[in-house]
């Protein structure tokens, strides 16, 4: 029996995949067997169920004081492509989801220089006036950290202060690659691996559920992945926080990095498979629809991932700046339903800690 075989066999009994054993899997497996395996662990988790929503997403800025290499969002303070959104202009926009049957508001955007805490508390509070049944899941470990810091405060005071304004859930953006070295050529002005770590580490012990992701296929080597991986998967030992994962395609149109080019379908493929095999306390892989774009999003629920995010509504720039084919993303519920059927599966609509709603037609 091969070394491959062995693993294989390993996994379909229930063994957990350590660093050697994943690199070997993810370099040597067939992708079928990849697919196999990933979809048995998929199916012991959720069953034929993949997930959904029905969001929008709240991008008040993206005016940034971090000038990360593979980011096409931001841009400086005065430039023609910057926005930056009042208070009134947000409220405005929030306003138009009022009766839309949405269950959540995603808010991430740029670090903002001028912004501290007690800004997006009241953005948050004022939010929840409006759409007090629609959950607020808000800002990045990155953009937490810089804006509590910024007003003296730890950061078991200010998501404190989050969560008593509303605040129920953290998305897992700005992670990157965990990898020092990496992240030093990639994103050198950025918040370090572990003050991410603790963002999220202190959020869950106070109660809250965040997402996690990785962002793959720019300049890090499989063995990053794998150990950005493993750290998540220690993290989570140690909480029980995480929701989800997300793994993020590097995406290359508008940034510095733009010469590498982006990775193929198939390691797209290869990744959600073995984030699904390494990720086995982790309750759910999402295959971000508007990052891969509606086909390759199908592809993946026959690779492990159980949740394919909301409806979007086009309210999200973030990968449509970086070149991704979904240049308005918006997706209705019954294109979703459409997708996952499919491929033999059964979608099923959820809040954002993954409590499955059923009174909606």
């Amino acid at each position: 029996m091969s070394s491959v075989e062995h693993i294989i066999r390993a996994v379909e009994q229930g063994e957990r995949l350590q660093a050697d054993a994943a690199l070997t899997l993810w370099r040597e497996a067939p992708l079928w067997r990849l697919a196999e395996l990933a979809l048995e662990r998929k199916r012991a988790v959720s069953g034929d169920k993949v997930y959904y929503n029905r969001n929008f997403h709240l991008e008040p800025t993206n005016i940034c004081v971090f000038n990360c290499k593979f980011c096409s969002y931001r841009r400086p303070k005065g430039s023609a492509e910057a926005w930056d959104m009042s208070m009134d202009d947000v409220m405005r926009y929030v306003e138009c989801y009022r009766g839309s049957g949405v269950t959540e508001v995603h808010i991430v955007g740029g670090v903002h220089p001028e912004h501290d805490i007690y800004y997006y508390v009241e953005m948050i509070r004022r939010i929840k006036e409006l759409l007090p049944q629609v959950a607020v899941k808000a800002f990045t470990a990155i953009e937490l950290s810089y804006m509590i810091r910024r007003a003296g405060l730890s950061l078991d005071e200010g998501l404190r202060l989050l969560i008593q304004a509303g605040m129920e859930a953290i998305p897992g953006g700005g992670a990157e690659i965990f990898d020092e070295q990496i992240r030093e050529q990639i994103c050198p002005e950025k918040g370090s691996t572990e003050e991410w770590l603790e963002v999220h580490r202190t959020a869950h012990r106070l109660g809250l559920k965040t997402n996690a992701t990785m962002l793959y296929g720019h300049i890090e080597s499989l063995e990053h992945r794998i150990d950005h991986l493993m750290r998540l998967r220690a993290l989570q030992d140690e909480t029980s926080g995480f929701n989800a994962f997300i793994p993020l395609k590097y995406r290359n149109s508008g940034n510095s990095l733009s010469a590498l080019g982006e990775v193929p379908i198939v390691d797209d493929l290869r990744t959600l498979a073995m984030s699904r095999l390494v990720l086995d306390n982790v309750p759910h892989i999402k295959a971000y629809w508007v990052m891969y774009g509606k086909q390759t999003t199908e592809l993946a629920l026959s690779f492990g991932a159980d949740d394919i995010d909301g409806t979007i509504d086009d309210s999200t720039k973030i990968y449509s700046m970086a070149g991704a084919e979904e240049q308005r993303p918006k997706m209705s519920v019954a294109e979703m339903h459409a997708m996952v059927e499919r491929v033999g599966l059964r979608a099923v609509e959820r809040d954002t800690m993954y409590n499955e709603i059923t009174d909606k037609k």
